[in-house]
Formats: C-alpha cells, structure tokens, sequence
C-alpha cells in the first residue's frame, strides 16, 4: 500500500487516514459477530452468553463440550451426511453444465447471448424465496418433491451463475489463437478442450466450484421447500436447533462451517492469483 506524498494538503492527509478508519470500523461491523460466535463455541455451559469465568479468562468456564455433541449427537451426524451427499454433486452438476454455458456464451456468433446469460444467472438475482417455491411447484408436479435427486438439482441452478461468472471472467484473457493452432495441427475440439482450453480456464473452474460447493452447503431456504425429513442438511438442523430448541451446539457447527468457509475462500484466492500470473496480468 502505497503511503501519503510529502507534498499531500492537509485535506488530502485528513481524508487518507479518516478513509482508512472507516474501512477499519466496517470490517469490524461485518466481522465482530463471526469473532464472537467462536469463542461461544466453546461455552463450559448451556447459555448463548459470555459467563463470569469465560470472562475472567478462567479455564473451567470452556468446554469442548458442543463440539462432542455435534460429533456424537444422530441427528447432527445424519445432517452432516446429507449434506456431504448433496453438496458435491450439485457441485459437480454446477461446474459442468456452467462451464460448458460459459464456454458456448463466450463464442462471439453466439445469438442473444445478453439474454441468456441473464436468464442463467438469474437465481443469484431472484430473492431466494422466490426461487423456493417457483421450485416447490415445479418438482411437485414432476413429482421430484421431497427427493434426493430434485434437491441436488435445485442446489445446482443454485450454483451454476457462480460458475458461468467465474469461468467467463477467466475467458475474458483467454488468447483464442491457441484454439485455433491446436486445430491447426489437427487436433479435435474434445481434445482441444481438454489440452489446451481447459488447463488454462482450470483456475476459474474450480473457483466457481467452490463457490458452487459453499452455496449449496450453506443453503436452507430451497431445501425447506424443495426437501424432505430424509433430506435434511445441515443448516436445516441449525434452523431447527434455533425454532425449536436452543441448542448451544449450533455455536460450534458454526464455527465449523466458518473455519470451512474460510479455508474455501483463502483457495479461491490463491486460484486467482495463479490466473492472473498464467494470463500475464500480474508478476511470478
């Protein structure tokens, strides 16, 4: 970061540092309930608040407690392994079917392609409920309501704008002579693709899975209407352990889910940066 100039004004010096204080107070708004939900977690007793002794930074009053409950409680477990079923392959589902719309949206002589591609990212736009029971009525008379299969597949129209984004935002410095060299020297579009394209798009791919995967991981509102018991995932049963019983065990499948989501997001920019050093756009 670049610091002040012996020649700034006064104004300019006032503005540099009032600008930096309030970028400081913002993050701390955005991040002081995270920081405090995580040492909640680790709550000795059944309460959402600070004790006397976690206060006083006495060791009786944390427990590991939540976190054994989260690991050994059925219901949680049974939250846990749907949503480790669910999510990967909607993942899955996202990255290929948004890939290849990426892919074919980035072709100049493709027709209406503003279009389209407003109508694919649509369910980041829609408010979410919306989409739900647009869902809801939809699978209901496919009859994949309360199905596996219909929940993974609303999880992936969840997830496929977040690919069709990244990708195309990858694309954007993609130098097409190489396409064509490859055919020159004979080489199939599959194996074009596969040899050429997708090593260099790969970085996009697999952040615009990972947002996919966060997304569908994360979701509650689809999966309430589109899902059934059997279906329930994890932030399902956060829903429920805060309607129908305070559960302190949602702290720690909250911290959980943080230290994921950033681990998650820390790969997504380490997969940009390296996009950006295999498109030329910024020093090894």
């Amino acid at each position: 970061m670049s610091s002040l100039p012996p020649y700034a004004t006064t104004g300019q010096r006032i503005w540099y540092y009032a600008f930096r204080v309030l970028c400081g107070l913002i993050f701390f708004f955005l991040i002081a309930p995270i920081l405090t939900i995580i040492p909640l977690s680790f709550n000795a007793e059944n309460f959402f608040t600070f004790t006397p002794k976690m206060l006083a930074l006495d060791p009786e009053g944390y427990s590991l407690k939540h976190y054994r409950d989260f690991f050994t409680n059925s219901d949680w477990q049974q939250a846990l392994r749907n949503s480790l079923t669910i999510a990967p392959v909607a993942t899955l589902l996202s990255v290929g079917f948004g890939t290849l719309a990426a892919i074919g949206l980035s072709q100049p002589h493709v027709p209406f392609r503003r279009a389209i591609m407003a109508i694919l990212i649509s369910p980041m736009i829609v408010p979410l409920i919306i989409s739900a029971a647009g869902m809801y009525f939809f699978y209901s008379r496919m009859g994949m309501q309360g199905t596996y299969l219909g929940v993974v597949l609303a999880h992936a129209a969840l997830g496929i704008p977040f690919v069709i984004i990244t990708v195309t935002a990858t694309l954007v410095g993609f130098d097409r002579s190489l396409t064509r060299a490859a055919a020159n020297m004979g080489a199939g579009p599959v194996r074009t693709f596969f040899k050429v394209q997708m090593p260099l798009i790969l970085p996009g791919v697999i952040s615009g899975g990972l947002f996919a995967f966060i997304t569908s991981f994360d979701e509650v509102v689809v999966v309430l209407f589109v899902g059934s018991a059997s279906q329930k995932t994890l932030p399902w049963q956060m829903f429920i352990g805060l309607r129908e019983q305070i559960s302190p065990t949602i702290l720690a499948v909250a911290t959980i889910l943080v230290a994921i989501s950033v681990l998650l997001l820390t790969t997504v920019e380490l997969l940009r940066r390296r996009s950006e050093r295999l498109r030329g756009m910024s020093p090894g």
